[in-house]
Parts: C-alpha cells; sequence; structure tokens
C-alpha cells in the first residue's frame, strides 16, 4: 500500500484525487466530498454555491483575451459505487480507501477505487487551479448520487448553468470521443415466499454458494460476457431440484444495480435419502461451470456445505417459483447495435436477490441506447415476473441520449486530439447511462460531449486506473478547452 498519490504526474490532478480518496462518498453519502469540492472553489475566490439536491456549482472567468468565446461546463459526479469483497475489512463510512500503486496501475486494496468519477472530480478541480490552463468562460457542476438514480442531475435547476457547451468528464478512453449513452431503468421483484416449518427429522440443509467471480460494470463490462453469481446459482438450483426436491429457505447476491453480481449463496433443505445425490450433482455442475467461465472468471468457486436447519423454508411448489424466476429472468447482452460497430445496444443485469421475512426480492437494471429496446426489455421482465406470481415495481429511470455528429464541440475535440497526438480520436457512444442524458433534457440546445481515462473493471473491487492514461485524459481535456476558447461565441 501506498500512503500518498499526490507525487503521480500530472500532480495537480492525483494531489485532489489523493484526497477523494480519504473521503467517503457512496451515493447519497456525499456530504464530505461536496464540501471538499465547494470549500476548494471558495479558497480560490471562484463563484462557488451548493444547491438543494447537493449539487456544487464553481464558476471561473476566461482566461484573458478569451472572454468572448463560448462557455463549457465541466461535468462529475461525486459519489462512489462502494463494493467490497466479503473478506475486506473495510467501512465506507468511515475509512480511507487503500490504494496500491503498481504496473502503472492504481488500484484499491479489497474494495473499489473510486476513480468513476473522483479522476472526472480531480481533473474538473486541476483545470480550476491550472495556471497554463486557457480557456473561455468555465462552470463546473459536480453531482450527487449518479450511481444510485442520478437524483442530483435530476435536482438540477436549470437556471443555475449558462454554458451552451458540456464536457462531461465520465468515460473510459483518453483517445476517444463520446457522444451518445445508454437510457436505463431497474425493476424491483417482490415474490410472496410462503414460508414453512421444514421437516426437522427426515431433511439436510445444505448452503451452496458462489464466489470470485469477475464482476464488473453492468453497463461497459456487460460485452464481457462474465458469469452472474446469481444467475449461475438459479441455474444449478434449478437442474438440481429438476432431479432431486428442494426447498428454498435463503437466497442472497448482488449489493448494486450497476455491478455484475460476484458472489451468491442460498440455503436449501433437500430430503435425507437424496443428501448424498445433492451434493455429487452440485460438485459436478460446479467443476462443469468453473470450465466453461475459466476465461471470463478464472476465480468462479463453487462449495456446498452442510448446514444447520433453519426455521422455515419455501414449500416446493414456491421454491420452484423462485428459482425459475430467477432462470427465466434475462440477464446480459440481448442487441448489439445494428448502426455503431461493437456496441451493446440493449442489456439487463439481474443485480440483487435476497429473502426477506415475507418475499423473495429481486432487482434487475435494464439498460438501451433505443426507446424501444428498453420498454422491450422491462416488459419481458414483468411478464416474466407475472408469470411467477411475483409483483414489480418501476425503479428509476434515466434518459439516454442520441449522438450529434455535427456537433460543434465534438469538431473541437476532434482537431485538439489532432493536434496533440497526431491522429483522429476515436468517436463513440456508451452502453451505460451519463448524466448528459437527464442533463440533454435541461439543456436541449447544449452541446455535449464526454471524455475520460482508462478505468478497469469499475464498480468491483478489481477496479484500476492507468497512470499514463490519466495524463494523456488530462492533456486531451486541456486541448479541447483551449480549442473550444479558439471559436466566437453566440448569444
Amino acid at each position: 500500500m501506498v500512503d500518498d498519490l499526490s507525487g503521480i504526474e500530472p500532480r495537480i490532478l492525483w494531489g485532489h484525487f489523493n484526497e477523494l480518496r480519504k473521503i467517503p462518498r457512496c451515493s447519497k453519502d456525499e456530504g464530505k466530498a461536496a464540501e471538499y469540492v465547494l470549500s476548494f472553489g471558495r479558497r480560490l475566490r471562484f463563484d462557488s454555491e451548493m444547491d438543494s439536491a447537493g449539487n456544487v456549482v464553481i464558476r471561473k472567468a476566461a482566461t484573458p483575451g478569451r472572454e468572448a468565446s463560448p462557455g463549457v461546463l465541466l461535468q462529475a459526479h461525486l459519489d462512489m459505487v462502494c463494493e467490497k469483497n466479503r473478506d475486506t475489512d473495510h467501512d465506507f463510512l468511515t475509512d480511507p480507501i487503500d490504494v496500491i500503486v503498481e504496473g502503472g496501475f492504481v488500484s484499491a486494496v479489497g474494495t473499489t477505487l473510486g476513480a468513476d468519477n473522483g479522476i472526472g472530480v480531480a481533473a474538473a478541480l486541476a483545470v480550476l487551479e491550472d495556471s497554463e490552463a486557457v480557456h473561455g468562460p468555465l462552470e463546473l457542476l459536480f453531482t450527487v448520487d449518479e450511481e444510485d438514480g442520478m437524483s442530483g442531475a435530476k435536482g438540477l435547476e436549470v437556471g443555475q448553468i449558462s454554458a451552451k457547451m458540456m464536457i462531461n468528464l465520465d468515460t473510459d478512453d483518453p483517445h476517444a470521443v463520446y457522444v451518445g449513452c445508454a437510457g436505463g431503468e431497474t425493476s424491483n421483484l417482490r415474490l410472496p415466499a410462503g414460508w414453512v416449518r421444514p421437516d426437522q427429522a427426515g431433511s439436510v440443509a445444505f448452503e451452496v454458494s458462489f464466489r470470485g467471480l469477475a464482476g464488473g460494470h453492468s453497463g461497459v463490462d456487460i460485452h464481457l460476457e462474465r458469469g452472474n453469481a446469481i444467475k449461475l446459482l438459479g441455474h444449478l438450483l434449478w437442474v438440481a431440484g429438476e432431479r432431486t426436491p428442494l426447498g428454498l429457505s435463503s437466497l442472497r447476491g448482488g449489493e448494486k444495480h450497476n455491478a455484475i453480481p460476484r458472489e451468491a449463496e442460498a440455503v436449501v433443505v433437500v430430503p435425507g435419502d437424496a443428501a448424498e445425490a445433492f451434493r455429487s450433482l452440485v460438485e459436478e455442475m460446479g467443476r462443469a461451470l468453473s470450465d466453461e467461465y475459466r476465461r471470463t472468471d478464472p476465480g468462479l468457486s463453487v462449495a456446498i456445505t452442510p448446514g444447520e436447519m433453519p426455521a422455515k423454508v419455501a414449500t416446493p411448489e414456491g421454491s420452484r417459483r423462485a428459482i425459475g424466476l430467477v432462470v427465466a429472468l434475462p440477464s446480459g447482452i440481448l442487441r448489439w447495435s445494428p448502426e455503431i460497430p461493437d456496441l451493446v445496444e440493449t442489456s439487463t443485469n439481474l443485480s440483487v436477490a435476497s429473502a426477506g421475512e415475507e418475499e423473495i426480492f429481486l432487482q434487475a437494471a435494464s439498460r438501451s441506447s433505443s426507446k424501444v429496446g428498453l420498454e422491450a426489455t422491462t416488459a419481458t421482465i414483468r411478464a416474466a415476473a407475472a408469470l411467477a406470481g411475483a409483483r414489480v415495481e418501476r425503479g428509476d429511470r434515466y434518459p439516454g441520449r442520441l449522438p450529434d455528429l455535427d456537433s460543434a464541440l465534438l469538431s473541437a475535440c476532434n482537431a485538439a486530439h489532432r493536434d496533440l497526438f497526431g491522429r483522429e480520436p476515436e468517436v463513440k457512444s456508451i452502453h451505460a447511462g451519463l448524466e448528459m442524458g437527464i442533463l440533454g433534457e435541461k439543456f436541449p440546445e447544449m452541446d455535449m460531449v464526454s471524455l475520460g481515462t482508462t478505468i478497469e473493471h469499475p464498480h468491483s473491487p478489481a477496479e484500476r486506473v492507468k497512470i499514463s492514461a490519466v495524463a494523456e485524459f488530462y492533456r486531451f481535456l486541456l486541448a479541447a478547452l483551449e480549442k473550444v476558447s479558439e471559436m466566437e461565441g453566440t448569444d
């Protein structure tokens, strides 16, 4: 582990990230991070304010001589996805993120790193104090709760922002300009459990667990076809249940709607005379699944251990309905874009499973750059739920953004990248929700793109950020701002 990242170049950026990683900032708990940003802006004597939603807006005047150029909004989100390995002793409410610098990357120790979107926040703050930055009038918007509902962007009042161009700082390629993003919707399913008392004398209880899957961001990593621990557990229990009667007593997997589940476990009760056959079947299927996913999830392990007899269990019919619903729900890639090569158009992620006092809860998070595709996917989820007897609550929904390839801001970014690196950047759309979807609805005339750096495996404890890519990203951002400042503004 290392104690300080502020010596990495560009130091002005890494110094801010080093401070941010010490500040608890899970979604809906970003208050201290917001205060850090607000205090920094005020310390530099910039116009700085916090709105009623908890967002922070900072305004910086143009570089002398660039006052007439278009105003630009730099936008990043303060919160991070707080995920950790089960064997990691870390309290996200109080503890700083422990970091490692190795092989040209910065990563965390058993937790998410928060480079998503801490590097974007740090880059925006660096621009504020960088004496060499050349730009027109700047506004900086730091939003809250991006990872768990985007309530910050939704709560922003239109009158707070005057810029006509926006650079979002939340994508993952320092040599790309992102011009579109996916919309999404969560579906919360509640299936009555119908618990009964198990047969204490003639039955045996087992815990079946999946561990060590790679997980990742349910949008930008979905194309990697990694295993979903909840889905794999459901598949195993369904096949086993076709051969051996079983009762489901508990089910648990996943923690965040936007993370591919890495771990899942269930407690089941089986007849005593079928116990050995059940154990052998689970072990056999576990070996087969480990082999099947050896490329995408080399750490996958399946374990079955005897357990104490639980106080409650679902009936055989209730167990079949619950496990069958897990199996029937779509998860993964549903359609590739017919227009943009290698872009996932529509996907869904079975993200969370838990068993409560009265019901079994399942959550699915769906994404699509197509409105029709998103509606069809969520309808499929509701149909599967209805067949199983579950009710569905439609959760957070956010819009996507269609690409504008005629954008003046895109042209400026392309020219800046060409001047800096001698080649055109890639122009992309991302299979993830960005706040420019919501902000695009609030400011329909605003020209928007997104820039970012190389962050691998966000939303999982394997998250890491490439140091050299951060430097390239920051240089690109500065070059893009300078190129825009050479344009003539319009009223």
